[in-house]
């Protein structure tokens, strides 16, 4: 281990975390209107400052959802999946999105979530990042968020190990989806702002755009599944 590694493991984390009533943001509204539990699982840049951010909804009425959602002209929506009591929604968003907003700025939100009204975001400063100095940014670009809490923890949250990550990840995906996902990786499609486009990214596959786009978001959605699936397992659901 060089001094650099030590010196990086031995700087602590930063969790800092903001409460947000305000109606202006549709998750933090839906959940108000519709009485239920919606929570970020994942999000995406998709380039051109915006974002794709998926939500899962609990206790709320997908329709419902949907309709209140499409009122806000900065945001489209897309029905992913539903049940009886759940839905997974896709949400296109720009930089007015609080998520957003931390992420550009350098934090990494870990819980964005809304229950009767009432936002939580929760997101960690990695040491190379000045907590302070991001939170005010983050107050003044989300007047408002209103600032709860900040704590120290020894290292950032990794959902899984890089070792069973990667067993996992290879054996979700099929051999063309991972292909498509490396190549898109490696090419800079989701830097920010994006390096190359699908269509370039396909180009250099020798596949057609929408065949490209077909196993990009069926690798995302292994992915986020994934993702779903440790949350839950973290919480005991």
């Amino acid at each position: 281990m060089t001094d650099t590694q030590r010196g990086e493991r031995a700087s602590p984390v930063r969790e800092i975390e903001f409460e947000i009533d305000e109606s202006a943001y549709p998750f933090v509204s839906a959940s108000n209107r519709l009485d239920c539990r919606i929570e970020l699982a994942e999000m995406l840049p998709r380039g051109d400052g915006e974002y794709a951010e998926f939500f899962t909804v609990t206790d709320g009425e997908p329709a419902q959802v949907d309709d209140l959602a499409r009122a806000h002209e900065s945001v489209d929506t897309r029905l992913l999946s539903g049940g009886e009591n759940s839905a997974l929604f896709e949400f296109h968003v720009s930089d007015e999105c609080p998520a957003v907003t931390l992420a550009e700025l350098g934090a990494l939100p870990q819980v964005v979530r809304a229950e009767g009204g009432t936002g939580r975001i929760v997101a960690e400063v990695p040491p190379q990042y000045d907590a302070v100095a991001i939170t005010d940014s983050f107050l003044d670009r989300v007047p408002e968020a209103e600032f709860s809490a900040k704590r120290e923890t020894d290292s950032l949250t990794t959902p899984f190990s890089r070792t069973g990550f990667r067993r996992e990840l290879r054996s979700r995906l099929t051999e063309r989806q991972r292909e498509v996902l490396e190549a898109a990786f490696e090419a800079g499609y989701y830097e920010w702002p994006r390096e190359c486009s699908g269509e370039a990214v396909a180009a250099e596959l020798g596949i057609s755009s929408p065949t490209f786009s077909e196993h990009i978001h069926a690798a995302e959605r292994k992915l986020l599944t994934m993702v779903f699936e440790e949350s839950r397992n973290r919480n005991g659901t």
